[in-house]
């Protein structure tokens, strides 16, 4: 098991989690497909579930809840990056063209979040850690594995990212990468950078979350026999065999079984 004991360094996706309109649902899905452990939580953290692999942390399943007169939030895995100063990089995200969509609010005393999206229309959140950092298991079956911009200005996201928390993003120097770029803090990869020119026209701006599997393609039949929908079919690439998916509530994210390295 990959278990991580220590907070993220700035930059570093950190953390996902998922607002869900059936929350129960949700997590009975993942349960099945992912192995995770969680239940509903307690009302003064508005139900939100821990969701556990083998006992430790590795994602969140909230309720969906629009603000009074707003419409409801739409259901997606949000990639949260690491800070140690919420309030410092909120004030970043603004100076340079991000726009702030949930001001920074504290979590009990777990941590601090904002909510913002990038200046190319990508959304992401932001934990400041206290006494939780994040996911303890990375980088296993039912676990996070990889995170991904998916951008139609590679440029102007590389200028903001670098200018609030200090990460670069390089292209990738593998052949078979074509235009790929790596998101990188303190000179490791932490994620990826996907150029949607190559994508289908009108995709939004957004990140994706990929999950470790044993097996992508028996991952993705029983995704299907639970309603969920497959929205790039299993292929093989690079990093290994991996398909993007949606759950029955609409929730996009990617599985992958990685090649040994």
């Amino acid at each position: 098991m990959s278990e991580v004991t220590e907070k993220y360094a700035p930059g570093t996706p950190c953390w996902v989690d998922l607002m869900a309109p059936d929350q129960q649902a949700a997590l009975d899905v993942y349960r099945d497909l992912f192995g995770w452990q969680g239940e509903i939580g307690p009302p003064e953290f508005g139900g939100y579930a821990m969701c556990l692999l083998n006992g430790k942390p590795v994602c969140g399943i909230g309720p969906a809840m629009a603000p009074p007169g707003q419409p409801a939030p739409p259901t997606v895995w949000t990639t949260y990056l690491s800070t140690d100063d919420a309030d410092a990089a909120q004030a970043a995200i603004t100076a340079n063209g991000g726009t702030v969509m949930v001001p920074v609010m504290d979590v009990g005393t777990v941590g601090r979040m904002l909510i913002a999206s990038d200046p190319t229309g990508a959304v992401f959140g932001v934990w400041q850690p206290l006494d939780f950092f994040g996911a303890q298991v990375v980088n296993e079956p039912g676990a996070l594995t990889w995170n991904e911009l998916h951008t139609g200005d590679p440029a102007k996201a590389k200028t903001f990212y670098k200018a609030v928390f200090g990460a670069d993003i390089e292209p990738m120097s593998m052949a078979e990468a074509g235009d790929y770029h790596v998101l990188k803090v303190g000179g490791r990869p932490v994620g990826g950078v996907a150029n949607l020119a190559n994508a289908p026209a009108g995709m939004p701006a957004h990140w994706l979350t990929y999950f470790a599997v044993d097996d992508t393609d028996s991952t993705v039949d029983a995704l299907v026999k639970r309603n969920g929908n497959v929205l790039v079919p299993p292929f093989d690439m690079p990093a290994g065999r991996m398909s993007v998916v949606a759950d029955p509530q609409g929730a996009v994210f990617a599985v992958i079984k990685t090649k040994p390295m």
